[in-house]
């Protein structure tokens, strides 16, 4: 897989396809993380005097132009955190997007709208796939978030341009390998959420690795009806009291989790152990979080709202990793082949 190093991008058309599906209400970005971990990518092509256009989707408009799901407000924020010029075009392919691509001159950013306003994006279409490789020379992702979908911005366009690895892809991949292939022991495990059948191939695989998997509220429950598949040689450490049901953990299973945490050389935890969007049912997060903090362990998060959640604490930068991805983040860990990296290779 090549990565920028590979390449000189001076005055080349560089199509950079980034995960900005960011929480928006009533038009204000609620949380700008997956904005803020590409602009490293950004920087880079626009100092190798590259001419930049970046790719996204935002919502699920189902391949219909739907005004409530423009990449505008997204656009007009990454300019605020470049501090240089970002062109919002409003269109994803055609002649608009041709023309102002070609007018553009080395170190400029142009934003493409949302690439699910055509329904050959979701659908993989080889001619929506070609139509986008057209209007650049390389093309790169940072989109790790969206690496586990089949769609032509993802896997397409690589078929038709020289391709790479942006930095936060690079960097998403060697952060999770760390705790998939030989982590420094004891790696413990938190998993919270719900569905339990959703994430059984990967507490099968992390269970090869894990020491202990601490499984919260709603998985407990989940887990003990359905029962859960892991390796005979990790403890699954199940939530033992709860607040008000499931809504948050209870006092004598925060206490059990910490004390396994704390015993930790590295620490996974995939999704919030409650429901954090309301006040009262932060605490046992919050408590769970600063314990993996205090451990001193290789720290890595990720999934459903947790990065939001760890932001509003001011605890991301205390982790040693925050994964900008939910669904790619667990396949990943599950050792499933990511399309969107195979079509890299």
């Amino acid at each position: 897989m090549k990565t920028l190093k590979d390449f000189d991008f001076e005055g080349k058309r560089v199509l950079v396809r980034c995960d900005f599906n960011v929480p928006i209400k009533n038009g204000i970005i609620q949380d700008d993380f997956r904005i803020i971990q590409s602009i490293p990518t950004i920087r880079y092509l626009i100092d190798a005097r590259a001419r930049v256009v970046i790719l996204a989707h935002f919502g699920r408009p189902k391949g219909t132009v739907q005004e409530e799901f423009t990449l505008r407000p997204i656009a007009q924020h990454l300019q605020t955190l470049l501090q240089t010029r970002v062109e919002f075009i409003a269109d994803t392919i055609g002649k608009e997007a041709d023309q102002a691509i070609r007018a553009m001159k080395p170190g400029d950013v142009a934003f493409l709208e949302n690439v699910r306003f055509y329904p050959g994006e979701e659908r993989n279409d080889s001619d929506f796939a070609n139509q986008l490789a057209r209007l650049g020379d390389i093309y790169v992702n940072d989109a790790f978030g969206a690496c586990h979908r089949t769609h032509a911005s993802i896997v397409g366009i690589p078929k038709h341009l020289p391709c790479a690895a942006g930095l936060l892809v690079e960097q998403e991949i060697t952060a999770l390998k760390k705790v998939s292939i030989n982590p420094k022991k004891p790696l413990v495990v938190v998993v919270g959420g719900a569905k339990v059948e959703n994430k059984a191939s990967f507490l099968k695989t992390i269970s090869e690795q894990a020491d202990a998997i601490l499984l919260g509220d709603l998985l407990t429950i989940e887990a003990r009806k359905k029962g859960i598949e892991v390796s005979q040689n990790t403890e699954l450490v199940y939530a033992l009291d709860g607040v008000d049901g499931t809504f948050d953990l209870g006092p004598e299973t925060i206490e059990r989790f910490k004390e396994k945490i704390m015993n930790a050389k590295t620490v996974f935890w995939a999704g919030p152990l409650g429901r954090v969007e309301e006040e009262k049912y932060e605490k046992g997060s919050l408590v769970i979080a600063n314990a993996i903090v205090s451990s001193g362990a290789y720290a890595v998060a990720g999934g459903g709202d947790l990065a939001a959640f760890l932001g509003k604490h001011n605890l991301r930068e205390k982790f040693a990793h925050v994964s900008t991805g939910g669904g790619a983040m667990l396949a990943f860990l599950a050792g499933e082949i990511l399309p969107g990296i195979q079509a890299l290779e």
